[in-house]
């Protein structure tokens, strides 16, 4: 099975991007044939510093490597050094209705908040459906919010094979239901964009800021307290096994828990639970040069693999005009 996942470099990575995509990719290495990449052209979007983007996809890469990501079970790259992507991109545009772009859940979320609206925000999923039609993936693992996203990469691809004959593989969604739309501190989508975050490699000083800060309601501390939709208990769970997770449940229903303890409680978790990889990612950052050259190792594997299916795209809409 063929797996594929990006992953923007627009912001420090947090426990959103590790629970919805990194944890998962790491654990699909192990079975499956792991295709996984740092989507800079898609950042492109939102991060105008040039000096910035540089900074962020060298330390998402950091990341990823620092976290399990293994490069000798896998194809790991940064999407600009595989510059078919943008090729495909354009064929797929024309194949592309504008009322299905028109439609999107995500284009219209984040103009609202604030975002400038333009031609790469608007066509930002088709540039995502040639990143995952371009490798042949058949399993993408992807959040709630971005399943929209993967149901048009379907559809360019099955209007792609019926308009020029089969091309491409038709992708499937994989969705991990409990950590699909995980909170931020402040109950909305835990996002870059609402600057809600708990970073994966926070300092200690920024971790315990956050932490204290996550909402909670205002039921007393004699009266049990409310599981669902409980930010606190939500991110807490995510750390434990079944067992724990029960008795942690039981915790928030029994009256006298203070919600101030369990977030010194989680604080302490998240720290220790991170710790191997805080040390793993120290000696990473400390050798760019080592970090660079597996991402060109990466992007060279991957190359192959575009090769094949551009080319077959291009054979087929006809560009190969000496045939």
């Amino acid at each position: 099975m063929r797996v594929l996942s990006g992953i923007q470099p627009s912001g420090s990575l947090h426990l959103g991007n590790y629970f919805g995509m990194m944890k998962r990719m790491v654990e699909y290495q192990q079975n499956n044939e792991l295709f996984c990449f740092l989507v800079n052209y898609h950042a492109l979007t939102t991060v105008y510093d040039a000096a910035l983007l540089r900074k962020q996809t060298f330390e998402a890469a950091c990341d990823f490597l620092a976290l399990g990501l293994d490069p000798s079970k896998s194809v790991f790259w940064v999407q600009s050094d595989v510059p078919e992507a943008t090729e495909l991109t354009w064929l797929l545009a024309n194949v592309t209705g504008i009322g299905l772009l028109e439609r999107c859940h995500s284009y219209k979320d984040k103009t609202a908040k604030g975002i400038t609206p333009s031609c790469g925000l608007f066509a930002y999923p088709v540039l995502m459906a040639a990143d995952i039609l371009l490798y042949g993936g058949e399993k993408v693992p992807v959040g709630k919010d971005q399943k929209q996203h993967l149901e048009i990469a379907r559809d360019l691809a099955m209007r792609f094979n019926s308009t020029y004959g089969e091309t491409f593989v038709v992708p499937e969604a994989d969705i991990e239901e409990n950590a699909a739309l995980l909170p931020g501190i402040d109950g909305q989508k835990m996002s870059k964009s609402y600057g809600n975050t708990i970073k994966i490699f926070s300092d200690e000083k920024d971790l315990r800021e956050k932490i204290m800060r996550i909402i909670t309601d205002s039921t007393p501390v004699d009266r049990p307290k409310p599981v669902a939709g409980n930010v606190l208990y939500e991110l807490y769970a995510l750390f434990l096994n079944k067992k724990e997770k029960e008795h942690l449940k039981e915790r928030f229903l029994t009256p006298g828990l203070k919600y101030g303890d369990v977030k010194k409680e989680l604080f302490g978790v998240i720290w220790e639970f991170f710790e191997p990889y805080r040390k793993e990612r120290q000696k990473l950052a400390e050798d760019k040069q080592y970090v660079v050259e597996t991402m060109r190792q990466g992007a060279r594997k991957a190359r192959e693999v575009a090769a094949v299916y551009l080319e077959r795209a291009r054979r087929n809409v006809g560009l190969d005009y000496w045939n």
